[in-house]
Protein backbone atom coordinates (compact mmCIF):
# COMPACT_ATOMS: atom_id res chain seq x y z
CA UNK A 1 0.00 0.00 0.00
CA UNK A 2 1.43 3.49 -1.02
CA UNK A 3 2.22 5.95 1.62
CA UNK A 4 -0.56 8.56 0.58
CA UNK A 5 -2.86 5.60 0.71
CA UNK A 6 -2.37 4.65 3.95
CA UNK A 7 -2.63 8.37 5.31
CA UNK A 8 -6.25 8.67 3.63
CA UNK A 9 -7.13 5.45 4.86
CA UNK A 10 -5.92 6.43 8.43
CA UNK A 11 -7.74 10.00 7.95
CA UNK A 12 -11.14 8.16 6.59
CA UNK A 13 -10.73 5.56 9.94
CA UNK A 14 -10.54 8.91 12.44
CA UNK A 15 -13.07 10.62 10.67
CA UNK A 16 -15.49 7.42 11.24
CA UNK A 17 -14.29 7.10 14.62
CA UNK A 18 -15.16 11.10 15.79
CA UNK A 19 -18.93 10.61 14.21
CA UNK A 20 -19.46 7.17 16.10
CA UNK A 21 -21.75 8.15 19.29
CA UNK A 22 -20.79 8.64 23.13
CA UNK A 23 -22.83 6.97 25.48
CA UNK A 24 -20.77 8.03 28.33
CA UNK A 25 -18.97 6.17 30.38
CA UNK A 26 -20.61 2.55 31.75
CA UNK A 27 -21.90 2.79 35.51
CA UNK A 28 -19.64 2.15 38.07
CA UNK A 29 -19.32 -1.28 39.69
CA UNK A 30 -21.34 -2.35 42.72
CA UNK A 31 -19.59 -1.69 46.25
CA UNK A 32 -17.70 -4.06 47.23
CA UNK A 33 -19.85 -6.57 49.58
CA UNK A 34 -23.06 -5.64 47.83
CA UNK A 35 -25.38 -7.56 46.25
CA UNK A 36 -25.56 -7.70 42.52
CA UNK A 37 -29.03 -6.40 40.51
CA UNK A 38 -32.58 -9.38 40.26
CA UNK A 39 -35.16 -8.97 38.42
CA UNK A 40 -36.53 -10.47 41.34
CA UNK A 41 -35.60 -7.79 44.05
CA UNK A 42 -36.48 -4.85 44.43
CA UNK A 43 -32.85 -2.71 45.29
CA UNK A 44 -33.64 1.45 45.34
CA UNK A 45 -29.99 1.73 44.75
CA UNK A 46 -30.28 0.28 40.89
CA UNK A 47 -32.48 3.16 40.22
CA UNK A 48 -29.97 5.83 41.94
CA UNK A 49 -28.60 6.48 38.35
CA UNK A 50 -32.14 8.04 37.35
CA UNK A 51 -32.72 10.68 40.20
CA UNK A 52 -29.72 12.84 38.79
CA UNK A 53 -30.84 14.95 36.88
CA UNK A 54 -29.50 15.46 33.01
CA UNK A 55 -29.88 17.22 30.22
CA UNK A 56 -32.62 15.03 28.90
CA UNK A 57 -35.96 15.63 27.79
CA UNK A 58 -38.73 13.50 26.25
CA UNK A 59 -41.60 15.36 23.78
CA UNK A 60 -44.57 12.93 23.89
CA UNK A 61 -47.47 12.43 21.88
CA UNK A 62 -50.02 10.01 21.77
CA UNK A 63 -51.06 8.74 17.98
CA UNK A 64 -52.71 5.45 18.82
CA UNK A 65 -55.58 4.26 16.83
CA UNK A 66 -57.56 1.04 16.92
CA UNK A 67 -58.85 0.54 13.30
CA UNK A 68 -60.86 3.67 12.89
CA UNK A 69 -61.12 4.61 16.89
CA UNK A 70 -58.94 7.62 18.05
CA UNK A 71 -57.40 7.08 21.48
CA UNK A 72 -56.55 10.35 23.34
CA UNK A 73 -54.67 10.65 26.91
CA UNK A 74 -55.89 14.54 27.28
CA UNK A 75 -55.84 15.34 31.11
CA UNK A 76 -54.54 11.62 32.16
CA UNK A 77 -51.14 11.00 34.01
CA UNK A 78 -48.01 9.58 32.38
CA UNK A 79 -45.78 7.64 34.49
CA UNK A 80 -42.20 7.24 33.81
CA UNK A 81 -40.22 4.85 35.11
CA UNK A 82 -36.77 4.32 35.19
CA UNK A 83 -35.70 0.96 33.67
CA UNK A 84 -33.98 -1.78 36.12
CA UNK A 85 -33.78 -5.40 36.17
CA UNK A 86 -36.27 -5.24 38.41
CA UNK A 87 -38.81 -2.76 36.61
CA UNK A 88 -38.44 -4.77 33.02
CA UNK A 89 -39.49 -8.24 35.23
CA UNK A 90 -42.49 -5.77 36.28
CA UNK A 91 -43.23 -4.68 32.92
CA UNK A 92 -42.68 -7.93 31.59
CA UNK A 93 -45.39 -9.17 33.54
CA UNK A 94 -47.94 -6.13 33.19
CA UNK A 95 -47.79 -5.67 29.72
CA UNK A 96 -46.44 -9.01 28.07
CA UNK A 97 -43.30 -6.77 27.00
CA UNK A 98 -40.03 -5.10 27.71
CA UNK A 99 -40.54 -2.82 25.12
CA UNK A 100 -43.95 -1.93 24.29
CA UNK A 101 -47.80 -2.57 24.89
CA UNK A 102 -50.85 -1.55 24.12
CA UNK A 103 -53.33 -3.30 26.13
CA UNK A 104 -56.77 -2.89 27.66
CA UNK A 105 -56.31 -1.31 30.72
CA UNK A 106 -58.32 -4.09 32.82
CA UNK A 107 -55.97 -6.84 31.66
CA UNK A 108 -52.92 -4.94 33.02
CA UNK A 109 -55.00 -4.29 35.84
CA UNK A 110 -55.45 -8.00 36.31
CA UNK A 111 -52.03 -8.88 36.29
CA UNK A 112 -50.95 -6.32 39.06
CA UNK A 113 -50.75 -8.96 41.77
CA UNK A 114 -48.32 -11.11 40.31
CA UNK A 115 -45.71 -8.20 39.53
CA UNK A 116 -43.37 -7.84 41.96
CA UNK A 117 -43.90 -5.47 44.27
CA UNK A 118 -41.54 -2.65 45.68
CA UNK A 119 -41.60 1.04 46.86
CA UNK A 120 -40.16 2.49 43.59
CA UNK A 121 -42.44 5.99 43.73
CA UNK A 122 -39.40 7.85 44.68
CA UNK A 123 -37.94 7.48 41.61
CA UNK A 124 -41.35 7.68 39.27
CA UNK A 125 -41.97 11.07 37.20
CA UNK A 126 -45.04 12.45 36.65
CA UNK A 127 -46.76 14.56 33.98
CA UNK A 128 -50.47 15.30 32.68
CA UNK A 129 -51.23 14.91 28.74
CA UNK A 130 -52.72 18.44 27.53
CA UNK A 131 -55.47 18.64 25.33
CA UNK A 132 -54.08 17.73 22.63
CA UNK A 133 -52.94 14.52 23.99
CA UNK A 134 -49.01 15.95 23.78
CA UNK A 135 -46.87 15.71 27.28
CA UNK A 136 -43.03 16.23 28.17
CA UNK A 137 -40.55 15.27 30.70
CA UNK A 138 -37.21 16.72 31.45
CA UNK A 139 -34.22 17.32 33.22
CA UNK A 140 -33.87 13.69 32.70
CA UNK A 141 -30.57 11.71 33.20
CA UNK A 142 -29.38 9.11 30.02
CA UNK A 143 -30.65 5.59 30.57
CA UNK A 144 -33.70 3.55 29.63
CA UNK A 145 -37.38 4.62 30.98
CA UNK A 146 -40.49 3.13 30.58
CA UNK A 147 -43.14 5.94 29.47
CA UNK A 148 -46.94 4.50 30.24
CA UNK A 149 -50.36 5.98 30.05
CA UNK A 150 -53.88 5.10 29.35
CA UNK A 151 -55.69 6.38 26.49
CA UNK A 152 -59.66 6.92 25.94
CA UNK A 153 -61.52 6.05 22.54
CA UNK A 154 -62.82 9.61 21.16
CA UNK A 155 -66.25 9.47 20.27
CA UNK A 156 -66.91 5.89 20.04
CA UNK A 157 -67.23 2.91 22.20
CA UNK A 158 -64.26 0.49 23.34
CA UNK A 159 -61.71 -0.20 26.17
CA UNK A 160 -59.12 1.86 28.42
CA UNK A 161 -56.06 1.24 26.60
CA UNK A 162 -52.94 0.98 28.59
CA UNK A 163 -49.96 2.43 26.75
CA UNK A 164 -46.15 1.38 27.46
CA UNK A 165 -43.02 2.19 25.43
CA UNK A 166 -39.44 1.54 26.20
CA UNK A 167 -37.30 4.61 25.66
CA UNK A 168 -33.59 5.93 25.95
CA UNK A 169 -32.19 9.04 26.49
CA UNK A 170 -28.95 9.77 25.56
CA UNK A 171 -26.77 12.61 24.96
CA UNK A 172 -28.92 15.62 26.63
CA UNK A 173 -30.97 15.17 23.25
CA UNK A 174 -34.53 15.28 23.35
CA UNK A 175 -36.62 13.01 22.57
CA UNK A 176 -39.46 13.14 19.87
CA UNK A 177 -42.14 10.09 20.80
CA UNK A 178 -45.01 8.98 19.43
CA UNK A 179 -47.25 6.36 21.56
Amino acid sequence: MSRTRLVSASAALLLVAACAPTLGPPPPPPPPGSTPPSPGVFRPEDFSWSAVPGPGRIEGRLAYRAGQTRYSCAGAGVVLTPETPWTRRRMTILYTSPERSALPADEVRARTPSAPSGDYSAFVKRTVCDQNSRFSFSGLANGAWYVITVAKPVGAPGPDIAIMKRVEVRGGRTLALDL
